[in-house]
């Protein structure tokens, strides 16, 4: 059973230690490098995004955080403790919500918390007080006796999250938090994360590949195939590409290949060819589009202008589009993975 650190983010703060520092973090499946070399530090009271299509390594790295998993090389800590050398240390300082659901749909609000509590060690007034309290932060304490299947999707999610939440850890961690639910709960549990952020300083983890998901958090690690293809704010991000997005669509992919060339040839412009269509970065990208038109007759089918996203910062660092068909590269199926984690989260505590 896991040893609680009571107000483990002040215990962090205190110490100086990082919530979550990863030092050339690798991890392979045989032959397959699911991870390479991964380095970053998540800092406190920060809301710290890994955003990633399928196979990109975010369920290795949710795995090897969580104490699920030992990585095949390199360092992952929290709240100074190594997650393979001290999983116990970890364990008591991280509260983890799956995508998976892990909650009892049989039991109440209040019962979920309760077996939780007792996980990691608490029991007696001290729980119940705990358990008053998670419920008024995430505003489920008039729903505590309620069985868990009567509630909305949303409403289960924050079950999730109190749960999470019961041992006052540092760390949250998140694995795709807002699946299944509608535009209104996506919004109701951002605003949960940032005020945890901001009045309780716990640090948070989320991963996704949502766009506008990402958009929320304070700083993001763009992942493709197991490697850090990008880190920074959103803003910071998308403001490195420096101008307007242009794409120019064609009859097919070996018309692009040769706008690509002329473009090159005629307006110095590197494109990158995604299908049928051509992306070129531009500083003026509606007077790019003019004279590209005009230059080039008959060839461009079509054309767009926008400013740059988190999309295009990937295909910028990558060559490709966030999404594509899964190959031999891609993890092991998600969800089986997560359904596993769970499992072996509870019988690790």
């Amino acid at each position: 059973m896991a040893t609680i650190a009571p107000e483990a983010s002040a215990w962090v703060a205190a110490s100086g230690a990082p919530p979550i520092e990863l030092d050339a973090l690798s991890h392979d499946y045989g032959a397959r490098q699911a991870l390479r070399h991964l380095s970053f530090t998540v800092d406190a009271r920060e809301i710290f995004g890994l955003l990633g299509p399928n196979g990109s390594g975010k369920t290795t790295l949710f795995r090897i955080l969580s104490t699920l998993m030992l990585p095949s090389g390199g360092h992952a800590r929290i709240a100074g403790f190594d997650v393979g050398a001290s999983p116990q240390q970890v364990r008591a300082r991280i509260g983890v919500v799956f995508q998976a659901r892990s909650i009892d749909l049989k039991l109440t609000v209040a019962e979920n918390l309760m077996h939780a509590g007792h996980l990691y060690g608490l029991s007696g007034k001290p729980l119940r007080r705990r358990i008053d309290e998670v419920l008024d932060r995430v505003l489920l304490r008039d729903r505590a006796k309620d069985f868990v299947e009567t509630l909305s999707g949303g409403m289960q999610r924050r079950v999730e999250l109190a749960k999470g939440l019961i041992h006052s850890p540092a760390v949250l961690l998140l694995d795709e938090p807002s699946t299944g639910l509608d535009p209104g709960a996506r919004r109701d549990l951002w605003q949960y994360l940032r005020t945890l952020r901001d009045e309780d300083g716990v640090a948070v983890l989320v991963t996704t590949h949502l766009m506008e998901e990402a958009e929320h958090c304070d700083r993001l690690a763009i992942l493709n195939a197991g490697e850090l293809v990008a880190l920074g704010t959103p803003g910071m991000l998308k403001s490195s590409i420096g101008g307007d997005i242009v794409a120019l669509e064609t009859r097919g992919p070996a018309e692009a290949q040769a706008l690509r060339t002329r473009l090159r040839q005629r307006f110095g412009a590197e494109g990158t060819v995604l299908g049928s269509s051509v992306r070129v970065e531009h500083a003026q990208g509606h007077r790019f589009v003019t004279s590209a038109v005009e230059a080039f007759p008959g060839v461009i089918e079509g054309l767009s202008v926008q400013k740059p996203s988190l999309e295009d910062v990937f295909i910028q660092r990558t060559g490709h589009r966030f999404w594509q068909e899964r190959g031999p590269e891609a993890e092991p199926d998600a969800l089986t993975r997560e359904q596993e984690a769970h499992e072996g989260f509870k019988e690790a505590l």
